[in-house]
């Protein structure tokens, strides 16, 4: 992290101290004070600039602020520009839930966004009464892709669950001869490991593909040997690894291959980044896995993606590779506006009900190549994914299928 985050990291946790906007003051603003959103937009955010998720918040927050200023550049949004209002939340609860607040409180935002799955769900519950905000975050947790449950909430991809129908779907491309490719997943015992795993049994049985090993156990560095010994009597074709970042998977690859095993390992979306897979050392080699996005070296034909690349290179020398995450914060960015510029175009308020109907018009949308195909919302989440392979020779992640889109 540079100085100057770590700046705004702790001038952001000093003013968190001086939060104490609750939820009933949020209920008490008067409706016309919510939608009284003359001249600029504000743009609130609570992203995890520090604590464990900081590697991908500091990522989120640049891209998510970077975009804002690039809009701002080109027009903003209906001609009116943006602010971007971003403060760290530590990646707590009760911190990201004191900024929403806070930022709520003094600057009632059109759109916000979060920090985590438990940042949404509890944020969800909040402006489905308020009917002001349209939120989303880093989560990709299956049951807030509800546009009944969370009808102020979307997600900037596939679920998670969407994630691994993906690899299956590729995953079932490859058999040959007749003979489908065995199956094992390994998950970690949080909620985000376990939320596509009833999804996964049911997709896996519906394709006929077979699910010879579930294995669960605690994130980050645990012993593994064990559950090596449970994958090598299963002879899987194709691991996949779903509720990780990093830790324990390079330990399972190692045991994996040292055991005499022949098989392919994948990922989903936060153990994709360029950096998280070179740090898997000798284990990146054929590591594989679903990505909702191009990478940012990835520009060919995709105007986004070049956008992308130019103004970080331009607002941010020092940074040698655009991560995923930048790129996730900025494709949410382009997705907050195209929902407000649709309502103002209309002549519509910024209301959560406004917002949630342009959200949902949003069907074969050209997102200048951020994704390979048009894209919809209307399922307020994107169920689209490429499956990319680490090359060796380049330390690139390269496409190994086309892009797969999954049906409701």
């Amino acid at each position: 992290m540079s100085k100057t985050e770590r700046d705004i990291a702790s001038t952001s946790r000093r003013r968190l101290v001086q939060a104490g906007l609750g939820a009933a003051g949020l209920g008490a603003l008067p409706l016309s004070a919510a939608f009284a959103q003359s001249g600029e937009i504000v743009v609130g955010a609570a992203p995890p600039i520090t604590g464990v998720f900081a590697f991908a918040g500091v990522g989120l927050h640049q891209g998510l602020g970077d975009y804002c200023d690039w809009r701002n550049a080109n027009g903003g949004v209906a001609g009116r520009k943006l602010r971007y209002i971003g403060e760290d939340s530590g990646y707590k609860m009760d911190q990201a839930m004191a900024v929403f607040k806070k930022i709520m409180g003094a600057h009632k935002p059109p759109v916000f966004y979060g920090d985590s799955t438990a940042w949404a769900k509890a944020a969800a519950a909040e402006v489905s009464q308020l009917g002001t905000t349209l939120t989303t975050s880093p989560s990709f947790a299956s049951d807030l892709a509800d546009p009944v449950k969370a009808p102020y909430y979307f997600m900037a991809g596939p679920t998670y669950e969407a994630m691994i129908e993906i690899q299956l779907e590729y995953i079932n491309a490859q058999a040959k001869g007749g003979t489908k490719p065995a199956v094992a997943i390994v998950y970690s015992d949080t909620e985000f490991g376990r939320d596509p795993i009833a999804g996964a049994k049911k997709h896996a049985q519906k394709l006929g593909l077979q699910l010879v090993q579930e294995i669960v156990t605690k994130p980050g560095a645990v012993d593994v040997s064990a559950e090596v010994s449970k994958l090598r009597r299963a002879k899987p074709d194709y691991v996949i690894f779903h509720g990780y970042v990093l830790a324990p998977i390079p330990e399972f690859i190692k045991q994996m291959k040292e055991a005499g095993m022949t098989f392919k390992a994948m990922g989903t979306i936060w153990s994709m980044d360029k950096t998280t897979v070179e740090a898997m050392g000798a284990a990146a080699e054929g590591w594989m896995g679903v990505m909702p996005y191009r990478y940012s070296y990835d520009t060919a034909g995709a105007r986004t993606m070049q956008a992308i690349k130019d103004y970080a290179a331009k607002a941010r020398p020092q940074m040698a590779y655009v991560p995923i995450f930048y790129t996730s914060g900025w494709f949410t960015g382009m997705i907050f506006c195209e929902v407000m510029e649709r309502c103002l175009k209309a002549g519509q308020q910024l209301t959560g009900p406004n917002m949630k109907a342009a959200l949902e018009s949003i069907r074969n949308w050209d997102t200048g190549g951020v994704m390979g195909k048009p894209v919809s919302l209307a399922r307020h989440q994107i169920p689209m994914g490429r499956i990319y392979q680490f090359d060796n020779a380049s330390k690139l992640m390269v496409p190994a299928s086309d892009w797969i889109t999954m049906e409701g």
